[in-house]
Parts: structure tokens; sequence; C-alpha cells
């Protein structure tokens, strides 16, 4: 049995794929299998997958597309490892990231998963300092001390420090809460994150820049921004909390993703049903709630428009 079991789900990413998995042969931890998980790809994954021989990596290619979250599940699922972690196909590891994150795990039994702090990377796989500090200014990690968290549910949910490619966790324990939900094709991984905080898991922050994320324009656009924000809505309604301020946040985050919801449908050409969730969150911004129903009154063509227009002022 190896000790890491590692997932990378892909799909129609040959020519980045190939970077995440030499950044996994290049790992100074050599005691590790990784299970490449392909949700139905019609690229040459699979040519690419045909020419590794090493036999610590496996290749799990669907016939067709199965969904996100079912893809990392079915990977989850075929691990035999002590430990597990999976990171996206578009994102790499520093050599030390196993290792140093998996002694942690070894030296402290009580701990459930450690977490790390990444680099932000663009297309041509060049480190950008400005942007990696920024990032992590903005998700608490440059304020949170190293060692076990404290308060995990307020740093998994409202600073959402934890980044889930950059994380190592002991499988039995992703085991016990059934890993990612199914069916799921965004916030899977904030999900997963709040469900270990409810559950009373320990979690250990290393403040190394062990994993590179990165940034390209293929995240951005109208036609990804409403399904995350579907999905956003589903996974802000999963929970109702018993901490009174946290709850008045997961409430007022939950109206403000409905009206950004409302807005995109909106400006989409989906003019009723975003017209009915724009009325429904108006409370959380009265203005920009009566500005995006003033704007579906227009024709769609000059919708569009003012709509690319104020989201650029």
């Amino acid at each position: 049995m190896p000790k890491i079991s590692i997932c990378i789900p892909t799909f129609n990413r040959v020519k980045l794929l190939s970077w995440a998995i030499e950044s996994v042969l290049q790992q100074t931890e050599s005691d590790w299998e990784l299970m490449v998980c392909d949700d139905g790809s019609q690229d040459e994954t699979p040519d690419l997958m045909a020419a590794y021989s090493d036999p610590r990596i496996r290749y799990l290619r669907h016939p067709q597309n199965i969904g996100k979250s079912n893809n990392m599940r079915s990977g989850f699922e075929a691990a035999t490892g002590k430990y597990f972690m999976k990171f996206d196909d578009d994102d790499r590891l520093v050599p030390e990231f196993l290792a140093r994150t998996s002694g942690i795990l070894d030296q402290h039994p009580a701990v459930d998963f450690v977490g790390t702090d990444h680099w932000i990377i663009d297309s041509h796989n060049d480190r950008d300092p400005l942007a990696t500090t920024q990032n992590s200014q903005r998700w608490g990690r440059s304020s949170l001390p190293p060692g076990l968290v404290k308060n995990l549910l307020a740093i998994t949910f409202v600073r959402q420090s934890f980044q889930i490619g950059a994380t190592l966790f002991r499988r039995a324990v992703l085991a016990e809460m059934g890993y990612m939900r199914p069916n799921i094709q965004n916030c899977e991984d904030n999900d997963l994150l709040v469900r270990l905080a409810l559950a009373g898991k320990q979690a250990y922050y290393l403040p190394e820049r062990l994993m590179e994320y990165r940034v390209h324009a293929e995240q951005q656009g109208l036609g990804r921004a409403i399904p995350y924000l579907q999905d956003k809505v589903q996974y802000l309604s999963y929970y109702q909390f018993e901490d009174e301020t946290l709850e008045q946040i997961r409430q007022s985050r939950l109206q403000e993703t409905r009206l950004l919801l409302g807005l995109r449908l909106i400006e989409s050409g989906a003019v009723a049903s975003g017209r009915e969730l724009t009325w429904k969150a108006r409370q959380f911004s009265p203005a920009k709630a009566w500005a995006g129903l003033g704007l579906s009154l227009l024709p769609q063509s000059w919708r569009s428009q003012l709509f690319h227009r104020w989201r650029q002022g």
C-alpha cells in the first residue's frame, strides 16, 4: 500500500495535464500512487497517458462525462494510500509538497489534514509574486498562524483560507465524511472543508508555498459564471449554523449570490427567471437590484453592452 494517493481529475486539458503529472514525478517523497481521472476527454489525453510507464500512475478513463465531483469521487474510491490529496489538471505541486505535508501527519496523529499556502502562476507557468501575495492576503493565509488551526469553521467558511489542492488529508477521515458530495460541478471543495470543520476535525496550517495555482482566461466568462453561482446557492443552502454570527454571514452570502445569479441570468437572456431571483434578493443591495431590473427592460444587444460596461466600471 502506498503512503500517499494523489488524484488529478482532468477534462480536455492535455497540454496542461502533462505539467501537473510531472510535478508529481518530481516529488522528493516517492511513496505515492497517482490516479489521473479522465471525465470523457475528447482531446489527446489517452495518447498522453499511454506514454507514461511508471507503475505508480493509473489512468481511469470514463467513456463519457460524468460530472466534476463524480469524477473526483472515482479517484478517491480507487485510492489505497494512508493519505490522500486532489489537485487540478492545470495546477502543479512544488517538489517538497508531499514530504513536508505527510511529515506533519506522521508526527501529529491527531491532525486530520494539513493545508499550505500556494503560488499564483500564469498561462506560461511563471510565478506572479504580487498576485501571490495579494491572494494570500485576500484569503487570510498571511495572518493565519502556523500549526493547529483554532476556530476551523470560521477559517474554512468565512475566510476560506484552505485551498483543497494545497492540502493533504488522512484518507480514512475523508472516507468517514463520504468525501465530496456527488453530482456537483462547483463549490464541492468548500463544502467538504466546511463539513470537516462541522464534524470537529483537526487541521494544521503550514505557511509555505508548496503548490502552484494557475489563473487563466478559461476561468472567466458568462458561461462559467452562471453554473458556478447556481452551485454556490446550493452550497450555501446546505447549512444552518448554530453560531449566530456565522449564520448571519451565511444568510448574507446566500442573498448576495442569489442577486448576482439573477443579474447574470438577465444578462444572458433568461430575463424572467433572472428578474424573479433579483427581486427576491433585492434587500442585499437595492441599488444594484433596481439597476439590473431596469436593464432587463432593454433589448438584448443593448443589455449585454451595458452589463459589460457596468462590470468594467
